[in-house]
């Protein structure tokens, strides 16, 4: 079995949640994290610097084709979807346009079928409903997922939606 990867996802508000999550871990957790955040298409995000100060493991801008290494931290960059692929990290440009952007679902789809019971899926803070099919996806897979608690959230829309309480699918 693959070592398990964590794909954390989270919108506005997020970045506190993100930063408490990651001061938590231990720091060899032996899994690789991926962090998604929105972010804003056009502006340079400082999400890696400001994690960096936050955990022990090294926090990177994730790479197209890099295969994630257990105790790392990779972030999305601005205006791509981060995606596993036959354990490697693949981004894809954003589509252009006005359509619903939902890279947190993206991800966990991914994780859900390439990584299986070795899944971990983490919704945090957020507006709207991205992550809800990508967290059924790891649960149905047999992997684990958690949400924060729509009470500690600064906005509690993604990790109140349905199906996104703890446990193993």
């Amino acid at each position: 079995m693959r070592s398990a990867i964590i794909g954390i996802g989270a919108s506005a508000g997020g970045l506190e949640a993100i930063s408490e999550l990651l001061s938590a871990l231990p720091s060899r957790p032996g899994a690789a994290v991926l962090v998604v955040q929105h972010l804003d298409r056009t502006h340079d995000s400082l999400l890696t610097d400001i994690l960096r100060r936050k955990t022990s493991m090294p926090v990177v801008h994730a790479a197209d084709g890099v295969a994630p290494l257990a105790d790392h931290v990779y972030v999305i960059p601005p205006n791509v979807t981060l995606t596993v692929e036959r354990g490697l990290l693949v981004l894809a440009p954003r589509a252009p346009g006005p359509e619903v952007h939902k890279p947190v679902d993206a991800l966990f789809r991914s994780l859900a079928e390439d990584c299986g019971e070795a899944a971990v899926g983490v919704v945090l803070s957020g507006a709207d409903s991205d992550g809800t099919d990508g967290i059924q996806a790891i649960k149905q897979a047999g992997g684990i997922t958690f949400a924060q608690t729509p009470e500690s959230a600064r906005v509690p829309s993604m990790p109140r939606m349905p199906g996104s309480h703890g446990g193993r699918g």
